[in-house]
């Protein structure tokens, strides 16, 4: 008996991947597997090289990372462009952190025509710290993540809503240190703030000064200009995009109503007859200077020659036509 694809033994010669409708080999959740062990190999050595190649491996040239979490004064979101990624995560080890990485439970995949979306509502983000006191940091929120659709699945979009942290001492130090008061009321006090140390919020606030001067930057960069000359230049273009826009819905409407006229003049013939009644005057002195028999044959010859009757058949009221081609009433 041969096994069908209903049969639950049955095993398909295409390989377990057959049936899948991706052409991926990997999952979406394994590329943050793949982050993790590369953000494991990290080193005390790895400058801002190593960190643009991180970034370049795992995020697309138009990548945005967003934070939302929120502090004591209110609630707070960060968004960041890709040539400020590399430095958000140089940041987090900058603050005492001696391991990263992501947990993901329970996550939804979506799949669109270019891109494929990553819903997890359990996200866990754990930091171990070293300094200032051995402690390890759980911050827990929802992560959503757009992957390109693509053989390299980098990230498009990265948004991280922060809903509540956990900091873990262990029992040994506190154990070592419980006769001490002053240790026991530093160990007390939280290290991170929503699980982000220090130089991290501190890194986001400028981002809010250095986001929007990557385009003054990358100007200076590219042409060689003054500060001043950038600033100029790009608020000029600032203006034009701001003042362009209002200009492009009025030549809509001018082509609009060119291709109506030239629909409407099709119609032009109907409307002839109208046309026809105000240049009949015009007409009619026209057509008196002209000579009939030049028209029509053998009209010159019988000049007296009765065209149309008179009123109720009197032959003695009738229209007749002279060589000269002008009418005249003869009884």
């Amino acid at each position: 008996m041969s096994s069908t694809p209903h049969d639950p033994f049955y095993s398909s010669p295409f390989g377990p991947f057959y049936r899948r409708h991706t052409p991926y080999m990997v999952q979406p959740e394994y590329r943050i597997y793949e982050m993790n062990k590369r953000l494991q190999s990290r080193t005390e050595d790895s400058d801002n090289l190593w960190w643009d190649a991180f970034a370049t491996e795992f995020f697309e040239d138009d990548a945005t990372l967003t934070l939302s979490f929120c502090l004591e004064d209110g609630p707070k979101r960060y968004t960041i462009g890709r040539t400020l990624i590399p430095r958000y995560f140089s940041t987090v080890f900058e603050g005492g952190v001696t391991d990263l990485y992501y947990v993901l439970k329970h996550s939804k995949e979506s799949y669109h025509n270019s891109s494929i979306t990553v819903d997890c509502d359990q996200c866990a983000m754990v930091t171990q710290h070293g300094k200032p006191m051995f402690t390890k940091v759980c911050t827990e929120g929802r992560l959503i993540l757009e992957f390109t659709f693509d053989d390299l699945m980098r990230i498009k979009t990265w948004h991280f809503t922060i809903r509540q942290y956990r900091e873990l001492v262990p029992r040994s130090i506190l154990a070592m240190h419980a006769q001490d008061p002053q240790v026991l009321d530093q160990l007390s006090k939280n290290i991170t703030r929503m699980g982000l140390t220090n130089f991290t919020l501190n890194y986001l606030r400028l981002c809010v000064i250095l986001e929007p001067m990557q385009e003054l930057m990358s100007r200076h960069k590219t042409y060689n200009l003054s500060p001043r000359d950038c600033l100029k230049t790009c608020l000029f273009q600032k203006w034009q995009r701001m003042v362009a826009p209002p200009a492009e819905p009025t030549r809509q409407p001018t082509t609009k109503r060119r291709k109506r006229k030239n629909s409407t003049s099709s119609t032009s013939n109907s409307s002839a007859g109208n046309a026809a009644n105000s240049t009949g005057s015009k007409k009619k002195t026209t057509a008196a200077n002209l000579s009939l028999s030049s028209q029509v044959p053998g009209l010159g010859a019988t000049p007296n020659r009765s065209l149309n009757p008179g009123r109720d058949g009197d032959p003695c009221q009738s229209t007749a036509v002279t060589p000269a081609g002008q009418f005249k009433q003869k009884h």
